[in-house]
């Protein structure tokens, strides 16, 4: 009986996980293509310019009875490159605020969909200084989320959100894809109780392009 019980519970994971796992493989696949193609002059992140990004994300819960959560997201990003590069060696890189704003935010829950929107008031990013096709960045962020129904169910339609994430800019010429891979955790801060929050990865993709301060 324990091992048909676990059998089931082994079964049950392994579609998300088999998911989650590909896209990764595919994110630092793509990562270490990037890093063989040749060095050429792009418009990357300078200081005193701006990021304006358009991006989706997704993936899946990974804890408790949410493990089976799925998450969709959609929003733009602005950001400001505040300082000259700085620090060691390959430490080395530039500091950008940013801020998000989400108007998709899907949770796909058992039993229930909660549809909502969100905003990210304050994203810390550094952007490593690298003179070539990419800039791998370190992010984290967070933020306020307002769905039209409790998430998770008994709870709160109020949540906040955090998360953090390592991703890189692709730069092509004026341009640049943005991928990232990021842990998001989801929860009311105790407005309700029980507050049991759902924690998720997600692979996010952009669009988008860096202005500089001379245009």
């Amino acid at each position: 009986m324990v091992f048909y019980f676990m059998g089931n519970e082994i079964s049950s994971l392994r579609g998300p996980w088999m998911k989650l796992t590909g896209a990764l493989f595919l994110f630092f696949g793509l990562l270490v293509a990037a890093f063989a193609l040749p060095a050429h002059a792009q418009d990357g992140p300078q200081t005193d310019g701006n990021e304006i990004e358009f991006w989706t994300s997704g993936g899946h819960g990974t804890n408790g009875g949410w493990q089976h959560t799925g998450v969709w997201t959609a929003g733009f990003r602005y950001g400001w490159v505040i300082t000259a590069p700085f620090g060691p060696g390959p430490l080395r890189g530039r500091f950008e605020y940013a801020v998000d704003a989400v108007p998709i935010f899907t949770l796909f829950m058992p039993n229930k969909t909660a549809y909502g929107a969100a905003v990210d008031p304050f994203a810390l990013i550094w952007n490593f200084d690298t003179h070539g096709r990419i800039v791998p960045y370190i992010d984290l962020d967070g933020g306020a989320l307002f769905t039209d129904t409790q998430a998770p169910p008994g709870t709160s339609r109020i949540n906040f959100t955090t998360s953090g994430a390592l991703g890189v800019h692709f730069l092509k010429g004026k341009k640049n894809w943005t991928a990232d891979v990021r842990f998001m955790h989801i929860s009311n801060a105790g407005l309700t109780k029980p507050n049991p929050g759902i924690n998720t990865i997600q692979l996010r993709v952009g669009l988008g392009w860096f202005t500089h301060p001379h245009q």
